[in-house]
């Protein structure tokens, strides 16, 4: 496939229904050269075109470019703490199907064999479409695509397992989510994001200019071990006094005098959600903690924009004023005349999926012939 096809390809999944002319002069070719680009790739089963939605204006209908029926896809896992899922994705980054399950304190051995069945499941529904996968996990990932997750005590287990294809991408699940903020959510204007994920832990991730920083090793983005928590606390990844103890669901446990949840999110939700005075003071302890840790980074990456997921979305809604509070009061004196926003993700719990499957996206449209 040439260069230019390829750009219209890419074209066409980042800016679902873009009209023709609209993506030969994003990739810089003539009409003409357009028109027989997308011929060739609606011979490859790649590209199709649909009629526009309706504008009212006389002329000729436009229509715009869409994935072919018959064209590639891309499997989206997402492995949390709690749960598995797995999406069919198509161009453009809409899901077509979706498995779920649930593994809350089970083996990696038990959790790789649960997806293995639902991707086996979904080769027999979309046979010979299925073409890569882009994996979200909860823990650091290496190029060689091995997976530390401390929490779980899940460590150094290889992923290739997980497809039987070429075209396999794992990453950190909030990485994932910050690049799919940057691509397609709250983050798509800011110039320098810095993303935060709270779930059993506290992860994240710097997005300079649309690019995730992912460090020497591809452990960047260990935002929940800095020692911005309770020296005293001992964290599973060997650390004391990590930030990450300090803001998530066995924080709260602790604030409440219970032992370690073997659900820390759903856990998390319940404190949060419930009037219980004892719980509304231990979400205002943790909601501060992750404001005085929030300031931290900003002042050391100059952020422009702060997005917030996992419970943070919910930290944020029941504990504003506390969350506010403790972030000015951190922050150097440049950044408090116009602090940097502190946002929920746009996508939601859907972040590190989105952003798997982006992954995946970006691997395979070089490979496609």
């Amino acid at each position: 496939m040439t260069t230019r096809s390829t750009e219209l390809l890419r074209v066409a999944h980042t800016r679902p229904g873009v009209t023709r002319a609209d993506a030969a002069r994003l990739v810089g070719v003539g009409t003409g050269a357009a028109t027989e680009i997308v011929a060739r790739l609606a011979q490859q089963s790649l590209l199709a075109e649909a009629p526009a939605a309706p504008s009212g204006n006389r002329g000729r209908p436009t229509t715009v470019l869409v994935p072919h029926p018959a064209g590639p896809l891309v499997l989206a896992v997402a492995i949390t703490h709690e749960a598995w899922r797995v999406d069919v994705v198509e161009l453009g980054g809409k899901g077509l199907t979706s498995a779920t399950g649930r593994h809350a304190g089970a083996t990696w051995v038990a959790v790789t064999a649960a997806v293995t069945a639902a991707v086996e499941a979904l080769q027999h529904a979309y046979v010979g479409r299925l073409r890569a996968m882009g994996v979200s996990l909860p823990g650091t990932v290496s190029p060689a695509l091995r997976l530390t997750a401390s929490n779980l005590g899940w460590d150094d287990v290889d992923l290739t397992p997980l497809w039987p294809g070429d075209v396999l991408a794992a990453g950190n699940d909030a990485t994932l989510a910050a690049t799919a903020e940057s691509h397609r959510g709250a983050a798509a204007d800011a110039t320098v994001a810095l993303h935060l994920r709270i779930e059993g832990g506290l992860g994240g991730a710097v997005v300079d200019h649309g690019r995730a920083l992912l460090g020497a090793r591809g452990a960047g983005g260990e935002f929940g071990h800095m020692p911005f928590g309770d020296p005293a606390v001992a964290c599973p990844c060997g650390a004391t006094g990590c930030w990450g103890t300090a803001v998530d669901g066995t924080a709260l446990a602790r604030l409440l005098g219970k032992p370690a949840p073997p659900d820390p999110v759903s856990y998390a939700r319940r404190v949060i959600a419930s009037p219980d005075p004892a719980s509304r003071a231990a979400v205002r302890t943790v909601a501060a903690a992750l404001g005085r840790g929030m300031a931290g980074l900003v002042n050391g990456l100059d952020a422009d924009l702060v997005t917030l997921g996992g419970i943070g979305v919910d930290l944020l809604a029941a504990a504003p004023a506390e969350i506010d509070a403790a972030y000015r009061a951190g922050l150097m004196r440049v950044h408090r005349a116009a602090p940097p926003p502190v946002v929920p993700a746009a996508l939601g719990d859907d972040g590190p999926i989105a952003g798997a499957a982006e992954e995946a996206w970006t691997r395979l449209l070089p490979e496609l012939a």
